[in-house]
């Protein structure tokens, strides 16, 4: 089977993430401990016994699950299994950076650093309670674009992830969502639900993000990925440092293309996915887009043995 190799995004934190990793591969410990020492503090200890809303917040819960990620990561390398053997890496927003730093574009340490300034940067871009974001669930991605649209009434309101078929999340002003959410329902959406999270990510008002990313981007060194990346941006393979970095900045206020994004790599010969890191969220989205595609997660050390004897 033609493998891809997939990474979870912000929401998919939880306390105690990657810890039976760690204490089973002293690979996965190490990966911890890296990033720990590239932020100066010991985020592995809030991943593994700290409180949910502070491991939530934007500026921990990135860099805590790309961390988780990498964990799960560096025990599949243990048992022999490297990125080599996939034909794509991708990932879900901040998945995009574990991604790239699975394939060796980017170090850990530095892989780190742009986590928090992401998380910070993007926290920071728009006052609390400003935007907000909702998931519109059992509507078409063309149908909510143009619900959307009706709402902004200039403000800011777009399809900011196109998760699956069912599944397209919005973002913007909140007073605009808002408005959105009743012309979803309307236009036949079975549910419109507003989420908790702390900004509204990639649409327009994450430009202060957008410049940030590209400061800091510009100062770390970016290789070619070991394996191709399929971006969140142009759901397409690119392996190119330039293209990549420029992506990167483009991709916070630019739309999640996740679904188009599976669509790529099916129609490119992928036949199975594996989740690598906290949850299966990514699962549930792949099977949901196209059932053909093989899904598996791994979390625990249990996910690891599963796969390997299969």
């Amino acid at each position: 089977m033609t493998k891809a190799f997939i990474f979870p995004g912000q929401g998919a934190q939880s306390i105690g993430m990657g810890k039976a990793l760690a204490e089973a591969y002293p690979a996965a410990q190490a990966v911890f401990d890296e990033v720990d020492e590239a932020l100066g503090e010991k985020l592995s200890s809030l991943i593994w016994e700290g409180d949910i809303a502070e491991l939530t917040l934007t500026a921990n819960a990135q860099p805590a699950l790309m961390a988780t990620s990498m964990a799960a990561m560096a025990a599949l390398n243990a048992e022999g299994l490297a990125v080599e053997d996939a034909a794509y890496v991708a990932g879900h927003s901040l998945g995009e950076y574990s991604a790239l730093c699975a394939a060796g574009a980017i170090t850990l340490a530095d892989t780190a650093r742009l986590l928090r300034i992401r998380g910070e940067a993007m926290q920071a871009a728009t006052p609390v309670g400003v935007g907000a974001m909702a998931a519109i669930l059992g509507l078409g991605f063309e149908a909510v674009q143009a619900v959307a649209e009706a709402a902004a009434q200039g403000e800011v309101c777009i399809a900011a992830n196109d998760n699956d078929p069912g599944q397209v999340v919005i973002s913007g002003h909140k007073v605009a969502v808002e408005r959105a959410s009743v012309l979803a329902k309307e236009a036949g959406a079975k549910r419109a639900v507003m989420l908790p999270v702390s900004a509204p990510f990639h649409c327009s008002l994450m430009q202060p993000a957008a410049e940030a990313m590209a400061e800091a981007l510009s100062h770390v060194d970016i290789v070619a990925p070991k394996v191709p990346l399929v971006a969140n941006v142009s759901a397409a393979d690119v392996h190119t440092p330039l293209v990549i970095r420029n992506l990167l900045v483009d991709q916070v206020t630019g739309s999640v293309r996740w679904r188009e994004s599976v669509l790529f790599m099916a129609a490119n010969g992928v036949t199975e996915v594996l989740e690598i890191g906290a949850g299966k969220a990514l699962c549930g989205m792949v099977r949901r887009i196209d059932r053909s595609i093989a899904v598996g997660n791994v979390a625990v050390p249990e996910d690891i043995a599963k796969y390997l004897a299969k």
